[in-house]
């Protein structure tokens, strides 16, 4: 099956010929990060027509693994040379705590430079592709992100109070796609997972505000993010359809009685 990249395009609303730089900026604004299907307990699925009919035809989000794999087969039918790198995430941890590699990024290499693209870390993701390596601080619509050595890994870092806050650490080799599968699997199925227990769904809009739908906290709560300021708003389970539609672009779900969210399309099939 050949990738549809007019389809893709059109999707992001950018035109063809667009570079990288414009191509990572309008996935980022329009293509939301969500967890909804883990968090109905339906597994993830990597296979590309799967990806496409779901973030392209049927106008859905998806996680790091959907986001960037949809993300490489749009690059390497355009022309660009992509290999997929895996990383510990690092951002919330506590100290020292050593998480299992569960998040995809992308090497992209092209006229002998090479990018670190990312189009999939939800709110933490750096709206364009950084030169990939420690290559100093890169501002993006009021957010900074640099990328340091730490032993044999990279670690790529945002500035937030109190400071450079670590977002996640890497190998900087590629990993072969069974890797990738493997990864996802344990993520989008493991009970413990914070995507099978927890939902999540954010933006970055074009103007740099982030927002974010998520029970991560404990309880719902919506929240809109710029470099100055953050503001966190507590909902209703009964509002969180109506909130991922307005913000997300995301429709047909419903609020079940155990407080889940629920696809009426799945409905529909079971």
């Amino acid at each position: 099956m050949s990738f549809d990249l007019a389809g893709y395009l059109e999707r992001i609303g950018a035109s063809a010929g667009s570079d990288l730089r414009a191509l990572h900026r309008a996935h980022v604004a329009a293509i939301p990060f969500e967890n909804l299907d883990p968090h109905q307990g339906i597994p993830v699925s990597l296979e590309p027509e799967d990806l496409e009919r779901k973030l392209v035809a049927d106008r859905r989000g998806g996680y790091c693994f959907e986001q960037n794999l949809l993300f490489k087969a749009a690059l390497e039918a355009a022309g660009w040379r992509v290999e997929p790198m895996l990383a510990r995430v690092r951002y919330g941890a506590p100290p020292g705590a050593v998480r299992p590699r569960t998040h995809l990024l992308l090497r992209v290499s092209a006229d002998g430079v090479s990018w670190h693209a990312d189009v999939g870390f939800g709110n933490g993701t750096p709206v364009e592709p950084l030169q990939f390596g420690p290559a100093g601080v890169h501002e993006m619509d009021g957010w900074s992100f640099r990328v340091v050595e730490e032993g044999d890994e990279l670690v790529l870092q945002t500035l937030e109070e109190p400071g450079w806050q670590a977002v996640y650490a890497f190998a900087p080799r590629p990993v072969p796609l069974v890797d990738v599968e493997t990864s996802n699997w344990f993520t989008s199925t493991y009970p413990r997972s914070p995507f099978v227990t927890g939902l999540i769904a954010s933006v970055q809009r074009r103007d740099g505000t982030r927002i974010a739908l998520s029970d991560w906290s404990g309880e719902l709560t919506l929240t809109e993010r710029t470099p100055q300021s953050s503001v966190v708003t507590p909902v209703t389970r009964d509002a969180a359809p109506e909130l991922l539609e307005q913000h997300f672009g995301l429709t047909g779900f419903r609020v079940d009685a155990d407080g889940r969210l629920r696809s009426i399309r799945a409905d529909a099939h079971t």
